[in-house]
């Protein structure tokens, strides 16, 4: 019997290393012969682990399974009280459209004949047949934009490196994952990490860069581990692409998200957030151009390449082009990861695909985006996920993270807590976001007291914060907090009797 079980960080939590002793000690006791491979998370993570078993038809799932649940796998398969049937057909993946993810979970992370035979390397043999400049064209045409938050085309960006004179080049992949309800960097990383090198060596091939690092932050060791495997195992393939590349771990701060101070930490600086210009497209690590992109948009370039940019660009509405790798978490059902063309919209995937919340109340509020997220109510659901859709209604689509509250949720807590939070995580280097966070949290808790004094102070503000900060920590603070108040104002006192 082969059996399929997830080394994913997610499943381990959920009890995935138990299960497979459990295995062992079973097969052991039965005398019979058992074949384990050990994948990546599908993304259902309500169903971790999820075992899967190798049948004719195709792999069947179990899950969420504990110890206890393993004996009856050798008895009966289809009668099993955990049995969901083919795992492509569980509701929740089948409707998914998988371009980036679509090795996750079906493969060995670290098997580079399985990464083969599932198109791996496609799209790296296509780039090196194309002229540099063909490559950046390709990916221009495609309307892929950055995935870390920015949603700036990432064509543009190589381009502006391509054209740039200089004796070195660099390629840095943002894995600085902090916001709040997002998992996908770690999740790729962890089933699929050669298509994070394609992605980078078809880069470094496009603009001219001979070496690249993946900046991966220190509470994903697992990803650290593998994705240092992958590049191990992986050398031949980045030597035929004339790259070099290596991890380096940052030290958790949030606002090395930001790509100035993920540069100055990879520096072996103090991470802290650099003014512009200049862009680090002509300045940036250690002065050279350099294409810092999130993982998301590197992972899906060799799909495009391989697949030619018309066929990404027909997935998506408007500017936002492609699939977007969404990520459910919060009170929710069934909470993962759900990939998807741009243009779902936000009813569709918290009620219909996800089930609404997992306390069986009614939503209140959804935050997009992370914690500098907007908090969207229920009469936002019409919502599609779209860059622009969401900037017209004061929100953010960001990371693509979601984390779903109920009805007992208290806005006005979650409110302080976007100003404590940057309060915490500023670097400090500019006022608006070191003392106005402070005083963000100062002035909330006068709200609080009934100070309805205090509403307007907090507004001007949100205000100065939003146009003062040196980047996006600082000024987008404001996004959770204004929302909150102008989507819930029977959650501040002050604002509720203002209105009235």
């Amino acid at each position: 019997m082969k059996i399929w079980l997830p080394c994913d960080a997610a499943a381990k939590a959920c009890g995935a290393e138990a299960v497979l002793a459990a295995l062992r000690l079973e097969a052991e006791k039965r005398g019979g012969a058992l074949d384990i491979a050990r994948n990546g998370s599908r993304g259902m993570i309500w169903l971790e682990p999820l075992l899967e078993v190798e049948t004719p038809a195709g792999r069947i799932g179990f899950g969420p399974m504990t110890p206890a649940d393993v004996p009856a796998l050798f008895d009966a398969l289809e009668s099993h009280p955990k049995a969901l049937g083919l795992v492509e057909e569980i509701p929740f993946f089948k409707r998914q459209t998988r371009l980036t993810f679509a090795r996750c979970g079906r493969i060995e992370p670290l098997s580079l004949a399985q990464f083969a035979a599932a198109e791996g390397w496609a799209g790296l043999r296509k780039a090196l047949k194309m002229t540099p400049a063909e490559v950046v064209e390709e990916v221009l045409a495609s309307g892929l934009r950055g995935r870390g938050g920015a949603g700036f085309p990432t064509g543009i960006k190589w381009r502006t490196v391509a054209a740039a004179q200089a004796d070195q080049k660099y390629i840095v992949c943002n894995v600085d994952e902090g916001d709040s309800g997002s998992f996908a960097d770690r999740m790729l990383i962890e089933g699929d990490p050669f298509c994070l090198v394609e992605g980078m060596a078809i880069a470094g091939h496009a603009v001219g860069a001979t070496r690249g690092y993946v900046y991966i932050r220190s509470e994903y060791p697992d990803a650290i581990a593998v994705m240092r495997a992958a590049i191990a195992m992986a050398k031949p393939f980045l030597a035929e692409a004339g790259f070099e590349m290596e991890v380096r771990v940052g030290a958790g701060a949030y606002v090395c998200g930001e790509e100035t101070s993920l540069l100055n930490s990879l520096e072996g600086k103090r991470g802290t957030v650099r003014a512009k210009p200049p862009l680090p497209a002509l300045k940036g690590l250690f002065g050279k151009p350099t294409v810092v992109n999130n993982l998301l948009s590197l992972a899906a370039v060799p799909w495009i390449i391989a697949h030619g940019a018309k066929a990404y660009e027909s997935f998506g509405m408007d500017r936002s082009r492609g699939t977007i790798p969404l990520q459910i978490g919060g009170n929710v059902k069934r909470g993962g990861l759900f990939e998807t063309g741009f243009g779902i919209t936000l009813g569709e995937l918290v009620e219909d695909i996800c089930g609404g919340t997992a306390s069986g109340r009614p939503v209140k509020a959804v935050q997009v985006g992370g914690p500098l997220g907007a908090y969207h109510p229920v009469s936002d659901y019409h919502l599609p996920f779209c860059y622009e859709q969401f900037a017209g209604q004061g929100g953010l689509v960001g990371h693509a993270g979601l984390v779903v509250h109920d009805d007992t949720a208290d806005m006005l807590k979650l409110a302080r807590f976007a100003m404590e939070f940057c309060a915490i995580e500023s670097c400090g280097t500019c006022t608006p976001c070191r003392i106005g966070a402070v005083r963000g949290v100062e002035v909330i808790d006068r709200i609080a007291a009934g100070d309805a004094s205090a509403m307007p102070l907090l507004d001007d503000l949100c205000q100065t914060m939003k146009l003062g900060s040196l980047c996006a920590l600082g000024g987008f603070t404001p996004y959770p907090v204004q929302s909150a108040i102008r989507h819930f104002p029977a959650d501040f006192p002050c604002a509720r009797e203002a209105a009235e």
